[in-house]
């Protein structure tokens, strides 16, 4: 049941690869290099967002989350903390592939700020979630499960990698969110998260990246309108892995 549970998320992710690369009015500007709004995308982020608050006070869905738990919780020898560094993954291979000569579909500074845009409104989200809905963990260690803050970090990365280089592959995408998938899985193998925190925090990410690639054209204008490409800019990154705080420099010459 748990391993059924957890893969309705990839398959969400999945399917969100695929409505994206069929949908013939999701095309991307040739000279701008940014996503065009559709009301479709919001489709699946919505769904597993909204999977997620109705849970919150949901009898039935309560009692699947406590019989995931249940069902994890007898299999757990040892926690495998891999989680931890499995978020930043998908974000972290769109640098990774342009550094080998990958490159991705925007230069490294308008992809920076795609980057910390999603991380902030991500970031800013799940923070403002947890403070006000005060979700026990399942292990009963805080009260700040719901949203998974890692779940929403990983998916953000993974669309973000998706939109980067689906022009070259879907394939980068699937990994990306087989990757973002399975950090949500090992949230709820912790016994960290629930479900509902899992599925939600998916669907926080994968809209806090469309959010961000919608955006860019107004942010871009606006940080950068009296600059040319070539010249140096900096940029500070703030990250949230569900425990800690911090920010990430970053400098493009």
């Amino acid at each position: 049941m748990f391993y059924k549970a957890i893969s309705l998320v990839f398959l969400f992710g999945v399917l969100n690869t695929n409505a994206q690369q069929n949908d013939s009015i999701t095309k991307i500007d040739s000279t701008s290099h940014q996503l065009k709004f559709n009301y479709k995308q919001l489709i699946i982020p919505g769904v597993l967002i909204g999977y997620g608050v109705i849970g919150i006070a949901n009898d039935q869905l309560l009692s699947f989350n406590h019989q995931i738990k249940n069902e994890v919780t007898e299999d757990i020898d040892n926690k495998i903390t891999i989680d931890d560094f499995s978020q930043y993954a998908p974000a972290a291979s769109v640098y990774a592939l342009n550094a080998f000569g990958v490159k991705g579909k925007n230069n490294m500074r308008d992809r920076s700020v795609i980057f910390v845009t999603s991380y902030v409104i991500m970031a800013s989200t799940v923070l403002g979630l947890k403070s006000i809905v005060h979700e026990e963990r399942p292990d009963g260690s805080s009260n700040n499960s719901f949203p998974s803050g890692h779940t929403a970090t990983a998916f953000a990365g993974a669309e973000f990698l998706w939109q980067e280089y689906k022009d070259k592959s879907i394939w980068y995408g699937i990994a990306g969110y087989a990757v973002a998938t399975g950090t949500g899985l090992f949230r709820i193998y912790n016994n960290r998260h629930w479900l509902t925190d899992v599925a939600a925090g998916a669907g926080i990410g994968i809209l806090s990246t469309k959010l961000a690639y919608w955006m860019n054209p107004y942010i871009t204008r606006k940080l950068f309108k009296s600059s040319s490409e070539n010249k140096s800019t900096s940029m500070v990154m703030p990250f949230y892995n569900g425990q800690q705080y911090g920010l990430g420099f970053v400098k493009v010459f």
